[in-house]
C-alpha cells in the first residue's frame, strides 16, 4: 500500500515539474497583475509594479494587461503609465489608449465573463542592473470606472 502510494506521488510530482517547466517563457521578464475592486476603480488609485534589477541588458517589449467583464461602460479606456527607471533616475510617461472593439464593431477579446487583453506599450533598452517602478493609473472623465477587475504590466527580452 504505502508502495502504491509513493509510486503515486512520485507520478504527480513528475507531471506537475514537467507542467511548470515547460510553461516557462525564458523570455519573460516581469507579468504581475493587481486587483481593483471590480465595484469601481477610482482616478487616483494608482497601481504599482516593481521590477527588481535587471541581469542582463538588451531591448526589451512592454505590454500592459486588462481584465474586464460586462459591467465596464465604455469601448474604450486610457491609462496614464509612468516609470521612473533606476539608478539613472529616468522618467518615461506614456498614454495608452485600450481599444476593446474592432473596426467590424467585435470585441477583441474571448471570454465568458471576463475578458483578458494586452496591448503593447512600448520598447525600451535597459541596462544590466537597472530596476523600473511602473504606476499606472486611468485617465478616464469618470472618476471611477465600473468592470475592471486587474492590470497588468509585462516586459520580455526581444522585439515585438
Amino acid at each position: 500500500m504505502k508502495s502504491l502510494t509513493y509510486t503515486l506521488f512520485i507520478i504527480v510530482a513528475v507531471a506537475f515539474a514537467t507542467a511548470t517547466i515547460s510553461s516557462c517563457d525564458t523570455n519573460t521578464v516581469y507579468d504581475s497583475y493587481n486587483h481593483t475592486p471590480i465595484s469601481g476603480w477610482e482616478k487616483n488609485d494608482t497601481l504599482h509594479f516593481e521590477i527588481g534589477p535587471l541581469r542582463d541588458s538588451g531591448h526589451f517589449t512592454q505590454s500592459v494587461g486588462l481584465r474586464i467583464n460586462q459591467e465596464f461602460p465604455f469601448t474604450s479606456l486610457s491609462l496614464v503609465v509612468e516609470q521612473r527607471i533606476f539608478p539613472g533616475f529616468r522618467f518615461r510617461t506614456d498614454t495608452l489608449r485600450c481599444l476593446f472593439y474592432g473596426d467590424d464593431d467585435n470585441l477583441r477579446s474571448r471570454g465568458v465573463s471576463y475578458y483578458q487583453f494586452n496591448f503593447p506599450l512600448r520598447e525600451t533598452d535597459l541596462r544590466r542592473g537597472d530596476s523600473i517602478h511602473v504606476t499606472i493609473r486611468h485617465a478616464m472623465k469618470r472618476e471611477i470606472l465600473p468592470g475592471i477587475s486587474d492590470i497588468g504590466f509585462m516586459m520580455k527580452k526581444g522585439s515585438y
